[in-house]
């Protein structure tokens, strides 16, 4: 018989997750609170890691004809314009920049027709030994298993993990925004306190973030694109012209949040997935990218354990060590790209570096972050496969 499970969310994760499942034999219900399906509509970048993933769900061809190449790590500049690093012509890039709508639509693409619900909000969850019922606004559903992949205010976590501690602002707020702008290589400016990233996008787009220290989170203005032009008043182009470029109604403006570390992503046979486990602040690029790890790691557990259980143990333990890992890495890279105090000193110091060493240090299999492999998912069609362990 055919196992099933509910994905809470249809985000890249959650999507990502159902794609798993398919690939090893089982069928999910996907339930996503919004009524229409779709991505916030900003960018973002996936590395070498994230990449293998998409090529192990049978979509890597296809994400990378919707991404673009970025030189954003190569090309370090300051606010004044001054060059820290370059990117060299003909250089790899390590990065593929994408709209989070267009690797939204990829993964979409892929899931099988018809296992995902919109306008199904969550409410309860009950379990017992032979399974898994979920509340939803459309109705009930049971199966065997539980995927939570709803995101930073997970309605799974705040159910089942009753005592972890809600996301906490880290004391920086960001605007972003996609302008039609063409032939930017990707960039990252280091000001006093903050930074503004540049990534090139299909279709002759460019995204844009600029990110800065604030002192409480939930501040907001009447004008964002207003603000956010006050606040790189003198940076260098492209800079002003990305913002004026921007429709004043499509500037986003977010806080920066993650989560402190959970002490299992499991309980009983709902495991916690992405951002609902490990939100992390964006500065290593890694948030989707840990989701999509996730995705592919627990498939292989289910496809290669005797019992759900025993996945969700495996599972559990091959992810939290990595991703809290790396959340605690983003956490300290984002204090210190946005630190004033440090500001001088950071900058010397790629200055100073030399270009072949700073190259080396942003190549594809540069860290371990990036040189991470993901498991094989097995045919189920093919007898005698199995999930590598």
């Amino acid at each position: 018989m055919t196992r099933h499970a509910i994905v809470i969310g249809a985000g890249i994760g959650g999507l990502a997750t159902a794609l798993a499942l398919h690939r090893i034999g089982w069928r999910a219900t996907v339930l996503e609170r919004a009524g229409e399906l779709g991505e916030i509509g900003a960018g973002m970048s996936q590395a070498p890691n994230a990449l293998r993933v998409l090529d192990e769900l049978g979509v890597g061809e296809r994400a990378r004809q919707a991404g673009m190449p970025t030189h954003a790590t190569g090309n370090l500049r300051t606010a004044d314009g001054r060059h820290l690093q370059r990117a060299r012509p003909g250089d790899p890039a390590a990065l593929l920049a994408f709209h989070r709508a267009d690797l939204h639509r990829v993964l979409l693409d892929a899931v099988p027709e018809g296992w995902v619900r919109t306008a199904a909000e969550v409410t309860a969850l009950r379990q017992d030994g032979g399974g898994v019922a979920v509340d939803y606004s459309g109705g009930e559903v049971s199966a065997d298993l539980v995927v939570a992949a709803d995101g930073i205010g997970s309605t799974a976590r705040q159910l089942l993990w009753p005592d972890a501690p809600p996301p906490r602002f880290l004391g920086r707020t960001a605007w972003l925004g996609i302008a039609p702008i063409t032939g930017l290589p990707g960039s990252v400016t280091l000001g006093p306190g903050a930074y503004f990233l540049i990534h090139p996008l299909s279709r002759s787009r460019a995204y844009w973030a600029y990110v800065c220290t604030a002192d409480q989170p939930g501040i907001r203005y009447e004008h964002e694109k207003t603000e956010v032009t006050r606040h790189t008043e003198g940076w260098h182009d492209p800079i002003p012209a990305l913002i004026d470029a921007t429709p004043a109604d499509a500037v986003i403006h977010i806080d920066i949040r993650d989560l402190d570390p959970l002490p299992s992503y499991a309980n009983g046979r709902v495991a916690l997935l992405g951002d609902a486990a490990h939100a992390m602040s964006p500065d290593r690029g890694q948030g989707a990218g840990q989701s999509l790890e996730d995705a592919v790691v627990l498939a292989a557990a289910l496809a290669g354990e005797p019992t759900i259980e025993a996945a969700l143990h495996r599972y559990d333990n091959q992810r939290r060590p990595r991703t809290q890992n790396t959340a605690r890495g983003a956490r300290a890279d984002g204090r210190r790209t946005t630190s004033r105090a440090a500001h001088r000193a950071m900058t010397t110091m790629i200055r100073l570096t030399p270009a072949a060493l700073w190259r080396k240090g942003i190549a594809p299999d540069s860290n371990p972050t990036w040189r991470w492999q993901p498991p094989h998912l097995p045919n189920p069609h093919e007898p005698g496969t199995a999930a590598t362990r």
